[in-house]
């Protein structure tokens, strides 16, 4: 039997820590480029919320173009965050929920895990909810049918068959939405402006009576994406990678422009179009308002956006981060269209519509915890391991990650300490939760962790034996929880479904 036949045989093979679709992905399946990881991007940041944003920053007294440049400077900051997580992703094709084996321990990765799966599936619901209103008044204007619970239903059944059919067709969809999301927004900006020059009112010199603080205002928009920053490696392993790439920058390169570019651009123009909403009108959500002036086509090209928006966010963003800790839950028993399917329910179960009344609140807690467990990997990741990782005892209940019961003391104990500071002072949530967390680990993993449960990659001295990307190779599983490296010349000719995850 060859090895590519043994392969084969082993693909669908599951145990308590193994399913196809959270086994590290090679690099002949990673199919996202420069330009599909930007589109991705792009509509990821076009959310109702972000429009709240802007408004909050001129409603406090900022004037328009402050408010736009200290966003944009905050995305950029959170970008970087991102490039770093990222490049779990790229050079070890790991998972998010996997990787966090690593700092938690094989059960502790439940806690941190699920409780980013848990909000992604909630965010999913609000972003479906907001869809079906915008699809509601669509229907409405069209059939004078009015039932925003049918056009929930409809709209989540189509995101999750579109997720569930693969990372190709969430990059699909993102290549389609992302123009016409950005034509529209252009749109909306123009007609709000109109809206402002009517009542004698100039966008740009505009100045509320207010005295919010611009770091308050930057700290804000600095936590809003904490949660892909921590959870972007379970885009980044299907983004193509240069086998062989040692260095930082050719490793990641395709990955640059979405989180600093895509990213802190669109975010900055989505929250303007808030803010320009609340100087021109004094409400911060810009369709509210243009629904209530415009009929006809131009009705329904806005009330498409609001469609368009939530659907390219919700797969990338929402649905796969949430399946995928679902099988890290319970591999035995969930594939990732299980996986998909049940993020879909539990986020309609969590009565979205109920939490959007006390979303930044909600946002406000749920974010600092997540800031902490984004600190813990940096330490892990790089000042800890040096971007080696034992991918093999990752899959092992008995390996190097089982430390005390499965559960790592040290990585428990900085994101609950450094998650429960971050919490208590949440309006500077990110800049307390992340440093705080990875200091805490840090020292927690050298004085009471490693001296009983070493690390081999730490013990090896740092092997390049524990990477993978920057060796031209990929991690491949051989079934019976055995794993080699291997080219992709080795590798090819392989058929696993992990190509249409």
């Amino acid at each position: 039997m060859t090895a590519v036949d043994q392969i084969r045989d082993v693909e669908h093979e599951r145990s308590a820590l193994v399913e196809e679709s959270i086994l590290p992905t090679l690099l002949g399946q990673r199919p996202i480029g420069m330009l599909g990881y930007a589109w991705i991007w792009v509509g990821i940041a076009v959310i109702i919320a972000t429009y709240s944003l802007g408004a909050a920053g001129v409603g406090g007294g900022v004037p328009l173009s402050t408010v736009v440049l200290i966003i944009l400077l905050a995305n950029i900051g959170i970008g970087a965050v991102m490039l770093m997580t990222a490049d779990i992703g790229t050079e070890h094709g790991l998972t998010f929920a996997v990787y966090l084996r690593a700092p938690f321990g094989v059960h502790g990765t439940h806690l941190p895990a699920m409780s980013r799966g848990l909000v992604a599936a909630m965010w999913f619901g609000i972003q479906t909810y907001l869809g079906a209103l915008a699809l509601n008044g669509i229907g409405q204007y069209f059939f004078g049918f009015d039932s925003w619970a049918v056009w929930y239903g409809v709209f989540a059944l189509v995101q999750i068959a579109n997720t569930a059919s693969g990372i190709k067709s969430v990059e699909r969809l993102a290549s389609l939405a992302a123009p016409a999301i950005i034509a529209i927004s252009v749109w909306m900006y123009f007609t709000l402006e109109g809206v402002a020059e009517t009542q004698g009112i100039n966008i740009w010199t505009f100045q509320a009576t207010g005295e919010m603080s611009l770091l308050v205002l930057f700290i804000a928009n600095l936590g809003f994406w904490s949660t892909m920053a921590i959870d972007v490696p379970n885009l980044t392993r299907f983004v193509r990678t240069k086998a062989g790439a040692r260095g930082f920058m050719a490793r990641n390169r395709n990955i640059f422009a979405g989180q600093l570019l895509a990213l802190p651009i669109t975010q900055a123009f989505i929250a303007g179009l808030g803010a320009v909403s609340f100087i021109a009108t004094g409400n911060w959500n810009p369709v509210e308002v243009i629904q209530g002036q415009e009929q006809g086509f131009a009705l329904v090209l806005l009330l498409a956006l609001v469609v368009l928006a939530q659907w390219s966010t919700n797969n990338s963003a929402n649905l796969i981060p949430s399946a995928l800790t679902f099988i890290n839950l319970a591999p035995r028993l969930i594939n990732y269209k299980m996986a998909v399917v049940i993020a879909g329910i539990v986020g309609t179960l969590c009565f979205p519509w109920q939490i959007l009344n006390n979303l930044f609140v909600f946002l406000g807690y749920y974010g600092a915890f997540l800031s902490a467990v984004g600190g813990i990997m940096v330490a892990d990741y790089y000042l800890l391991r040096k971007r080696r990782i034992n991918v093999p005892d990752l899959y092992k209940l008995d390996g190097q990650f089982r430390y005390m019961g499965g559960f790592n003391p040290a990585g428990l104990i900085a994101w609950i300490v450094a998650g429960g500071v971050a919490a208590w002072y949440s309006q500077y949530a990110f800049i307390i939760g992340f440093p705080m967390g990875l200091v805490i680990y840090l020292v927690l993993m050298k004085v009471m962790v490693l001296g009983s449960h070493p690390q081999q990659e730490i013990e090896s001295g740092y092997s390049n034996e524990y990477l993978a990307t920057s060796e031209g190779k990929s991690w491949v599983y051989m079934g019976q929880g055995q794993f080699t490296r291997m080219t992709e010349a080795e590798a090819q000719g392989r058929t696993i479904g992990r190509e249409d995850l």
